[in-house]
């Protein structure tokens, strides 16, 4: 059972965790971690409790009512109108313990699930029956069923499937005075009657609800605009006769106002066996939403509209998707995807379909048939929450207004007005959306960090608001209100309406307990905001920040809640989150704890804080967030930016002293090798990594008896370069020079054999990536200062490219070298490459020897985030190697990290999620495949004897034996 720190709210802080089988959370860390959304505000809460069960959700309930605290619920904290944070609120984390499917009824066609189940979690289990649950967000892999019905979500396929609302069979409600009940519907008026007969509270609360809806028809009629998507206010159309008195559909879309969730049994829909997608292709993003309405009838499962904005953007933030070769000539695209039993009967719908575009002279078309295909350009759709938070020319641009919706036959000319409101307010900002359904997403550069930015901000929102209500249309399609748009309501329902909203909430929650100033009596809609206060004291920066104009504040802002990095399949990001669970170990968490260290008012120690300190410690600096986070928040760099001003003038973990020294010790032990292991395997070893604060769990190397540097010198005395070969400057990293020189040793025999002259630096040289990681910056520049000179002295052309083995020394070499040295790393950084890379680039048409076996190959994180593997990809066809890449994960040795005292277990997990099942599971004749010296160590120490090859190993031993 946890127990809280000394904080405010201790009291009700200590009755929960004496009662609770959860955690209770309220320290600093925690509300600066849960004070953010995926909003533009921020609310530190007074804690967080994430329920071990339904029981202490009960409790926690009933101590914060008795207390008068403010319950705010949470699932995966996507919300983007502030609906998941509270000022002063102990927020319900059901996400952490709550996330099961309970059951799958095939025969039914429904699930079970608790508030806490992930979407994908439910399409997984749902799989096996052909079923899925119809509505998809973009957010599928980590948006939860209970946030999804709390803002009655939506997603592409909406068209055929409908909303959130449409597919919730019951919900299990617990009311903020403890009273709990089941809702559902549509209701007979037999059944309404007998629900008023009910005993006690709930009966009273079937009474009041019925009655305030007869004495309310004709307001509610009128007064509530009919469009597929309007997800603004309370839908309280669902409590009329003719509808049901559906209160499963009232409550959908409250936003966590009227009660608690504690289950839900929601509708399931077949899957389509096959499906094709028709891209077409238009002048303007007007066009395009003139153009739905005559598809419409064909049915298509979607109508997504995306403009060629959103594809600058794309392009702005990484390297261009093949998949948009795919896509027809346009400025504008719709992307109408069909279903069917077959392949053959997709395909016969998307023909159709297509013809039916043609008849628009204005459209070009796509037709693809092809999965994977299909796959990578809806990737590109569903990555736009997060690319358009930074615009082409590289502002920022902020949500507020990011899903307006109208009738479907009125979008084109809502998007032209829209777009002129933009231009009048002399705003940028990328549209995109469901345009079948009217609905607009659209995130806008306004100026906060300018005096009148918050001027403009409601300037420009009360006047969309009106336009949007001039087309008849709704503040929100799909993301509810909240703080960003619910103080809005006014313009788009009369004051009858808004007051009966009022009255609605009050039924339920008489004492206003849940999530209060969300939607009725809201806060305003330019409070708050999380970017607007600039940090209260400027604090010193080591690094340039050279993408966010060197401020360390817009370079964590740049993470805007989407949480990609807490999905167990977003790529390499976020290893620790993936191993601990705990939010602070996110990127997004992170990002947060920097950003309120940065604002001094929840984390007040500055650089000297404990708590960005212990979150940032089980951040493996694999720098996937850097490549795979949307916005490209790079907590790699952040982390040695904070270790470093968080050490200075002061002493380091030992950790920092051995292995951030690694490369130092390493050549004294290369004096004389046979001692120090014979040290290493002695009592003594365990010493070693007591004084070094290496985990006793781990095996310390055996050091060979000569360097790779000693072996060149031998071999290039006896056997001189032949006369006209090109130059090649091999880098002899740490770990290829002085721990494993088979693997630089290959990679000469396999440069050589393909005639080049391969040749070293001068003298010693080294990345500094331990120093780096470490956050000994001062000492990473000089050290990087003296292998430029290294290089310099060997006296080679200029353009000399220069091979890197090791993937996370070449990726420092590329990516960090400039960070630290600036103009003067840049030369080095753009001639250098991959082992890979080189054979790919510089001996193309090389024969190589074929390889004709079978491999599994592990991409080194750095690898994957900074310098790709497209070139292995391409070589090992050469080699004709049948090889497997394992799906993009960190071995979890990360350098150190693993090595550390206190990071083993994590460290464990992390390879055991991928990386040791797929090594063990491989055939004993299965060549194992990983360049980088972490992954190979990873897989020889905990992976049962299998023992893994660099590449240049692998192409060495097969023309040894040619």
């Amino acid at each position: 059972m946890s127990r809280p720190n000394a904080v405010p709210g201790a009291e009700l802080a200590r009755e929960l965790a004496a009662v609770l089988r959860g955690e209770v959370r309220f320290g600093a860390a925690e509300r600066a971690v849960y004070g953010h959304d995926a909003s533009n505000y921020r609310h530190p809460p007074l804690g967080v409790v994430k329920p071990a069960d339904l029981d202490d959700v009960r409790t926690a309930v009933a101590l914060c009512r008795r207390y008068g605290v403010p319950v705010v619920l949470r699932g995966s904290g996507t919300s983007i109108g502030g609906q998941a944070i509270g000022p002063g609120a102990v927020v319900l984390d059901f996400r952490r313990h709550l996330g099961a499917v309970l059951a799958v009824d095939p025969d039914a066609r429904t699930a079970r699930v608790q508030p806490g189940t992930v979407l994908d979690d439910l399409q997984r289990a749902a799989r096996p029956y052909g079923l899925r649950f119809g509505p998809d967000p973009s957010t599928h892999s980590r948006c939860t069923l209970g946030g999804m019905i709390g803002n009655d979500a939506c997603g592409s396929r909406s068209l055929v499937w409908g909303r959130t609302s449409d597919n919730v069979e019951r919900l299990e409600l617990l009311l903020a005075d403890g009273t709990e009940l089941t809702v559902g519907g549509p209701l007979t008026a037999a059944e309404r009657a007998a629900l008023r007969e009910l005993p006690g509270r709930v009966g009273q609360l079937h009474t009041r609800l019925q009655e305030f809806t007869e004495r309310n028809l004709a307001t509610i009629r009128q007064g509530m605009p009919r469009l597929p998507r309007r997800t603004s206010g309370y839908p309280l159309d669902a409590l009329l006769p003719e509808r049901g008195h559906d209160l499963a559909r009232a409550l959908t879309g409250t936003e966590g106002t009227c009660a608690v969730l504690l289950g839900a049994t929601v509708r399931l829909v077949e899957e389509p066996p096959a499906r094709a997608l028709v891209v077409a292709g238009y002048p303007d993003e007007g066009a395009a939403a003139d153009a739905v309405p005559a598809l419409l009838p064909h049915r298509p499962l979607t109508a997504e509209g995306l403009a060629a904005d959103l594809i600058a953007a794309l392009l702005a933030a990484g390297p261009r998707p093949r998949a948009l070769d795919r896509l027809p000539a346009g400025a504008c695209w719709l992307f109408l995807e069909t279903a069917g039993d077959t392949p053959l009967a997709a395909y016969q719908a998307a023909r159709a379909l297509a013809d039916a575009v043609r008849r628009e002279r204005s459209a070009t078309v796509a037709l693809i048939t092809d999965p994977e295909e299909q796959r990578q350009l809806w990737a590109v759709r569903e990555a736009g929450a997060g690319i358009v938070t930074r615009l082409p020319g590289g502002g920022e641009a902020w949500p507020g207004w990011e899903d307006s919706a109208v009738p479907p036959e009125r979008l084109g000319d809502y998007l032209r007005d829209l777009r002129g409101l933009l231009r009048r307010h002399s705003l940028r900002g990328v549209p995109y959306g469901h345009f079948g359904d009217g609905c607009v997403h659209l995130r806008i550069d306004f100026p906060l960090d300018r005096p009148t930015g918050v001027l403009v901000l409601r300037d420009f929102l009360e006047q969309a608001a009106d336009l949007v209500a001039s087309y008849g249309g709704s503040l929100s399609g799909e993301h509810g209100d909240g703080q960003a748009r619910a103080e809005l309501l006014p313009r788009m329902y009369g004051p009858e309406i808004i007051a009966l909203f009022g009255e609605f909430k009050r039924i339920w929650d008489e004492g206003n307990l849940l999530n209060p100033g969300a939607l009725v009596d809201p806060r305003p809609l330019d409070a708050d905001l999380r970017f607007v206060t600039a940090p209260r004291r400027p604090l010193p920066l080591a690094l340039p920040y050279e993408r966010d104009g060197g401020s360390l504040a817009r370079a964590v802002h740049r993470c805007v809640g989407v949480a990609k990095c807490v999905a167990p399949d977003s790529g390499v990001m976020c290893p620790s989150y993936l191993a601990t669970g705990e939010e602070r170990h996110s990127t997004r968490g992170r990002a947060r704890l920097l950003a309120e260290l940065l604002r001094g008012e929840v984390i007040t120690d500055g650089w000297r804080s404990p708590e960005v300190r212990e979150a940032l410690d089980l951040c493996l600096s694999c720098k996937g967030c850097a490549s795979d986070c949307p916005v490209h928040v790079d907590m790699a760099t952040y982390k040695a930016e904070f270790l470093y001003q968080h050490h200075r003038h002061r002493p380091r973990p030992l950790a920092h002293y051995s292995m951030g020294w690694l490369p130092l010790w390493l050549r004294a032990v290369a004096l004389a090798p046979g001692a120090a292991n014979a040290v290493a395997r002695s009592r003594a070893g365990a010493l070693v990594k007591l004084l070094g604060g290496i985990d006793r769990r781990r095996v310390l190397p055996l050091f060979p008896t000569e360097t790779f540097t000693r072996w060149y010198r031998r071999r290039r005395a006896a056997h001189p370069a032949p006369a006209g070969a090109r130059p090649v400057l091999l880098w002899p990293d740490t770990f290829s020079d002085l721990l494993q020189p088979g693997v630089a040793r290959s990679a000469v025999e396999v440069l050589e054999h393909l005639g080049f002259d391969v040749r070293l630096p001068a003298g010693p040289v080294c990345c500094g990536l331990t120093w780096y990681s470490t956050g000994q910056l001062g000492t990473a520049r000089r050290v990087l200062r003296r292998s430029l000179a290294a290089l310099a002295a060997a006296g080679l052309p200029a353009d000399t490219p220069v091979v890197g083995l090791d993937p996370s020394c070449t990726a420092t070499l590329r990516e960090d070298l400039p960070r630290l040295l600036g103009a003067d790393g840049r030369p080095l950084a753009e001639r250098t490459r991959t082992f890979a890379e080189f054979l790919d680039e510089y001996a193309p048409d090389a024969p190589l020897p074929r390889v004709p076996l079978d491999a599994v190959t592990q991409t080194h994180c750095h690898q994957h985030a900074v310098l790709g593997s497209a070139a292995d990809r391409r070589v090992e066809a050469r080699l004709g190697l049948h090889n497997r890449v394992l799906p993009a994960g960190c071995c979890g040795l990360a350098g150190n990290f693993g090595f550390e005292r206190g990071h083993f277990e994590v460290s464990r997990t992390i390879a055991e999620r991928v990386l040791l099942p797929a090594v063990r599971a491989a055939e004993p004749g299965t060549v194992v495949l990983a360049d980088g010296f972490s992954c190979r160590t990873q897989i020889a120490q905990l992976a049962d004897g299998r023992e893994a090859l660099h590449l240049a190993e692998l192409i060495a031993r097969a023309l040894r034996t040619t």
